[in-house]
């Protein structure tokens, strides 16, 4: 994978939602949206509601989420989503 993407591993209890390279993603963290680019600094935080939002190749693709968890560690996010 390129230093410009993430691994986006996107998970609920039923099925994997998505997995697969991209640029950038904006997560509804419960103290409000933030950006992952590469690079980003580790960090675990719970989800509220919202709309996750990934780009991949420049175009934007959304997942809708009642709550759940992400983790970023060394260049791939991963989201637990109910």
């Amino acid at each position: 994978m390129k230093k410009t993407e993430l691994q986006l591993n996107i998970i609920s209890a039923e099925k994997k939602v998505f997995s697969g390279a991209v640029s950038s993603v904006v997560i509804p963290g419960i103290s409000g949206s933030f950006g992952v680019y590469p690079d980003h600094a580790p960090l675990i935080s719970p989800l509220q509601e919202g709309i996750i939002t990934y780009t991949v190749n420049g175009k934007e693709d959304t997942v809708e989420v009642k709550g759940g968890i992400a983790e970023v560690n060394d260049g791939v996010v991963t989201i637990c989503v109910a």
